[in-house]
């Protein structure tokens, strides 16, 4: 009679066949799983902080903020502002120049065509300080922002006094398209200069404030803030995705190893068992 052994024996040196759950659950591989997953864990934090840089904020590259700041602070007489400045909350203290409050038209206010009354502010008594041009308040019609702006000329009060708004960039001079060649219809620094007596010689800031305070008759200029525009980095978020991948592949190449284990092993005991033949 001949005897066919089914399965592999301990007595006869063969290891007996294990299922692919319990060989990952040998301390080795448990050690590996470990390991892999602490692999991936790092590779996932990298990830997400790529992910996070691809996305670049004006606000979070020194941009505008809302935050009051000192004029002194973000910009520098007779240098251009800045990009990251431009829309920056500043206040100063100085005083008004007698007789240099004017009226710049064809200024937009909340969708309506009026006029603005601009003052020149300085910011000391010395030569040396410099000025600042001031954009007080809109009217309606330009009528009204010279009544206001005469009034502001015939008190001439020299006390000294804050200011404070948004800081905005100096625009290029126009020529008028009316009848009146003195008459200005954008905020021009360089054309206040020649406007402006002793400016020549006096350091000026090439911008101005929007006043956050409008005087009486006249309409607070309105100046939101400005939008803080986003962009995409393409090549970090390239760089997410590849962490991420190889993150995945940390814990499948653990998985492969233990297969790789597992199969070598069922084929070492079917070998043996191969090789012992059946049992006459």
């Amino acid at each position: 009679m001949t005897i066919t052994s089914s399965s592999p024996s301990p007595e006869n040196g063969i290891r007996p066949s294990t299922t692919l759950g319990r060989t990952m659950l040998q301390p080795r591989w448990i050690a590996m799983l470990l390991l892999a997953l602490l692999v991936s864990g790092a590779f996932a934090w990298l990830g997400q902080w790529q992910l996070e840089r691809a996305v670049v904020s004006a606000e979070t590259s020194e941009g505008p903020t809302e935050e009051l700041l000192p004029l002194a602070d973000v910009a520098t007489p007779g240098e251009p502002l800045r990009d990251r400045v431009i829309g920056q909350l500043v206040e100063v203290d100085g005083n008004w120049v007698a007789g240099d409050f004017l009226v710049v038209t064809e200024r937009v206010n909340r969708g309506e065509t009026g006029a603005w009354v601009v003052g020149h502010l300085s910011t000391g008594d010395n030569a040396n300080d410099p000025a600042v041009a001031v954009a007080l308040g809109w009217a309606a019609d330009r009528d009204t922002a010279e009544d206001v702006a005469a009034a502001l000329n015939d008190r001439g009060d020299a006390s000294e006094l804050t200011v404070s708004g948004r800081l905005n960039a100096s625009q290029a001079p126009e020529l008028p398209d009316g009848d009146d060649p003195f008459e200005m219809t954008t905020m021009s620094v360089a054309a206040l200069v020649n406007i402006w007596p002793g400016l020549q010689e006096r350091p000026i800031y090439n911008g101005y404030i929007v006043s956050a305070d409008a005087p009486d008759t006249l309409t607070t200029i309105d100046a939101p803030a400005v939008e803080q525009e986003t962009t995409v980095n393409w090549l970090n978020i390239f760089y997410a995705i590849e962490w991420v991948v190889f993150a995945g592949f940390a814990i499948f190449l653990w998985y492969r190893l233990v297969r790789d284990s597992w199969e070598r092993e069922q084929e070492e005991a079917e070998a043996l068992l191969a090789d012992n033949g059946p049992v006459e």
